[in-house]
């Protein structure tokens, strides 16, 4: 009997590979909400600089981990920065 479950748990870990998809998977939490998160505004341009590339294009959530609610009021501010030419 014991041989027998020694068996089952070495053909388990066989079956592993390096090619399967991983199945968990890491979501750091938004640098901008929660405590002591900083406020999103266009008059804060030192913030939206860290969310903007250095072709002046606004960087995508997956790259940034900022949650979606977030993520539109960044980019909402971002663009009347732009229109003041605060950025």
């Amino acid at each position: 009997m014991k041989k027998n479950k020694k068996k089952l748990t070495q053909s388990n870990f066989s079956k592993l590979s390096i090619f399967q998809p991983n199945k968990f998977k890491f979501r750091k939490k938004c640098p901008l909400s929660g405590k002591g998160a900083p406020e999103v505004d266009y008059k804060n341009i030192k913030l939206l600089k860290k969310y903007i590339s250095e072709n002046g294009k606004i960087l995508p959530s997956r790259i940034t981990s900022v949650s979606q609610k977030k993520q539109r009021e960044l980019s909402l501010s971002i663009k009347r920065a732009r229109n003041l030419a605060l950025l």
